[in-house]
């Protein structure tokens, strides 16, 4: 079920393609029928008010109507409608706005020229318009958001139609629109993948136009699609190759079933196949937003015996972990709530502790000293990893690996297992100079880091590849995430599928990050010196110089807590 090397050769260099994309086979779902009850998909808290462009202006000349064409790439109602009015006849049938996006900064930056002057417009019968956009990043046809920084110029051609009116006759595929309003007009969904062990959901964000029937469109992109690239080789598609949608809408009925046409390849699989493709759709379609109370698959009309799997499922807050006068436990009202078998090994220890990580679990925890040191901490004593100097505070996984590298040799990435042996990951950020944060995600599929590339700043994320007992043995491909503008003084997951970065003490901000999505920047409290994830971006925390904690209150930072000397982190965040 993975895809070939080949494949994904070609759908890597796709993603590195910083213009308006080429046409391929496939394009974003764009279909949905009515059926009874709710439309396809619909949740009552789904009904959203969309950006709405006009159409050509009598008498506009070439470049106000490429101008307008860009403009109504936000209108994406009837397939684009609006855009095709400003292109000929014959390239309204051939236009797939589907291809892709580009995301540019915004309408202010781009500089469009004609190749002809305003007093020679009247007399001609054709023109050129040249456009060059400011771009910030790219969405395939799959949907896939990458990071795309650069100049981009997209060619236009027109002619004078018969009406006198000019119209594009030459333009590329796709659309563009401006980054303020990329979420109105696109919505992130997050598809749901098994691990390689079949026991967790991994996440892999796509972007489709927002619409009233999610539902057809996440479907689609799980069953006919493949993960992205960079995720592939960590993940599992439960849905065999040649299972295919029987029918193009997804119809959800008045009791929330959804009702999914599978083609009579579905009808010779196992009950556990059966069950594992029901389990990732139903959790696709409920990260979506999509509101269903089951999976009903069919195959011409009869259904089929589907059950479910058990999956893990995302650990409760467990709340903040803190060292206050000397001891280390949850933070509650003030007081310190110590961890049994752990909290003792750790207040034994004399010298200074700069990291402490905690598994999701408290079994185990993973100690910095300020001297370098690493140790492994469990009720039954604590074990020194025999790793080299300079090393960045380590990170905890699932599987029970503690994770640790060189600050300044990223390519040396280690892994302490329950043993207390350490392993060298292969193929780790290979063209990094520097590395100076890594946390795995929850689910052991994927790591975060902050390195340093050809002088330029990146939070990047990479498949986490292992063996058949869990043993991490390499990282896939890197992909980057977001360009950051100044130091980095911590790194968390804020969820499944964003990730959060504390950065520039000296002027704190936090960066928070969806993984193949846009991002955001808020201010930090100015005292900011550390910071700490959670299950939801809500419950992250930030440690003040003078001992503060601070926890969000809305969109601003409270004070909740003084006389902290350490903001711990847990496993996963």
């Amino acid at each position: 079920m993975k895809s070939s090397r080949s494949l994904k050769v070609l759908r890597g260099a796709a993603l590195a393609v910083a213009v308006l994309l080429l046409p391929a086979c496939a394009g974003l779902p764009m279909s949905g029928d009515v059926a009874a009850g709710l439309p396809l998909g619909e949740s009552p808290q789904d009904v959203d008010i969309l950006p709405v462009a006009s159409g050509p202006i009598t008498g506009a000349d070439p470049q106000k109507i490429v101008e307008g064409f860009l403009e109504a790439g936000i209108t994406t109602s009837d397939n684009w409608d609006t855009a095709r009015q400003f292109l000929s006849a014959p390239l309204q049938q051939t236009w797939r706005p589907s291809a892709g996006v580009s995301v540019d900064v915004g309408t202010e930056t781009r500089t469009i020229t004609a190749s002809i002057a305003d007093d020679e417009v009247e007399d001609a019968d054709s023109a050129e318009v040249q456009v060059l956009l400011d771009l910030v990043a790219s969405v395939d046809e799959f949907g896939e958001y990458s990071e795309a920084v650069g100049a981009s110029p997209v060619r236009f051609a027109l002619e004078r139609q018969d009406d006198g009116e000019w119209r594009i006759t030459e333009a590329p595929d796709g659309i563009v629109i401006d980054e303020p309003r990329f979420t109105k007009v696109f919505d992130g969904y997050p598809l749901q993948y098994f691990d390689s062990s079949w026991s967790r959901l991994v996440p892999d964000m796509r972007w489709f136009p927002r619409r009233l029937s999610p539902a057809t469109a996440v479907t689609k992109a799980l069953i006919s699609g493949e993960p992205s690239a960079w995720l592939d080789p960590a993940v599992q598609n439960a849905f065999p190759a040649d299972v295919q949608l029987a029918q193009e809408a997804v119809p959800i009925d008045p009791s929330q079933v959804a009702e999914v046409a599978l083609t009579r390849a579905a009808s010779g699989l196992d009950d556990k196949t059966l069950s594992r493709m029901r389990t990732q759709l139903q959790a696709t379609l409920r990260a979506a937003g999509v509101s269903v109370s089951e999976v009903r698959f069919t195959v011409d009309g009869r259904a089929l015996d589907a059950g479910v799997v058990d999956v893990a499922e995302p650990a409760a807050e467990a709340g903040t972990l803190v060292v206050k006068d000397g001891a280390f436990g949850r933070i509650v009202g003030g007081e310190i709530s110590p961890i049994a078998g752990i909290s003792d090994q750790i207040a034994d220890i004399a010298e200074p502790i700069v990291a402490i990580d905690v598994a999701a679990d408290d079994s185990r925890a993973a100690v910095q000293l300020d001297d370098g040191r690493i140790y492994l901490v469990r009720e039954s004593g604590r074990d020194q990893l025999d790793a080299g100097p300079g090393l960045i505070a380590p990170s905890l996984d699932r599987y029970g690996y503690v994770w640790t590298v060189p600050g300044g040799n990223p390519a040396a990435l280690q892994a302490w297992g329950n043993d207390v042996a350490g392993l060298t990951v292969e193929n780790a950020w290979p063209n990094a100079s520097s590395i100076s944060d890594l946390r795995v995600a929850a689910d052991g599929a994927r790591v975060a880091a902050v390195i340093m590339v050809g002088g330029q700043r990146w939070l990047v994320v990479a498949a986490i590849i292992r063996d058949s007992d869990g043993v991490p043995t390499a990282l896939d491909e890197v992909k980057q995430l977001r360009l950051l503008d100044g130091v980095s003084a911590g790194l968390a997951w804020l969820g499944p599928d964003r990730l959060g970065v504390l950065v520039d003490p000296a002027s704190p901000r936090i960066v928070t990050q969806i993984v193949s999505g846009p991002g955001l920047v808020e201010g930090a409290p100015r005292e900011a010196v550390s910071f700490a994830g959670a299950r939801t971006p809500a419950g992250a925390r930030v440690f003040g110089s003078g001992g503060q904690l601070f926890a969000h209150a809305g969109s601003a930072w409270r004070e909740v807590a003084t006389g902290i000397t350490l903001l711990a982190t847990r496993a996963g965040e």
